[in-house]
């Protein structure tokens, strides 16, 4: 198999494979929804030659993974991912998976007092 550099521009079925945006059921890639991210994302240009193939870049690749990153991981909809994407601070993964990590523990540690004070007060019955 013949590897691509990092800079080289990819097709819609391997960027889709590097998104991991497979069907478990069918094991096909899920180029359709990398094209309705392209309708939804302003951010999204592909290169699109003869023929209608769309070519990737780094960049756009970037893109798409925190799109992926954004409706898939943190749950946002596609009007919050927008606010994201058009705010001027440009966030990467790293920043975004260590705010969300920081505030998962903020969670945890509230809901270990939550069930410490319960454990109390069923203690006290």
């Amino acid at each position: 198999m013949i590897h691509k550099s990092d800079s080289a521009y990819k097709s819609i079925g391997e960027v889709a494979r590097i998104l991991d945006l497979v069907n478990s059921k069918k094991g096909t890639l899920n180029t359709h929804t990398i094209r309705f991210w392209e309708s939804e994302f302003k951010q999204i240009k592909p290169k699109i030659l003869s023929g209608n193939r769309r070519y990737y870049n780094k960049e756009t690749i970037e893109i798409l993974k925190k799109v992926k990153y954004l409706l898939k991981e943190q749950g946002m909809t596609i009007k919050g991912v927008k606010k994201v994407l058009n705010s001027n601070n440009s966030l990467n993964l790293d920043e975004l998976s260590n705010n969300s990590i920081s505030s998962d523990n903020k969670i945890i540690i509230k809901l270990k007092k939550i069930s410490s004070l319960i454990k109390k007060i069923k203690s006290l019955k």
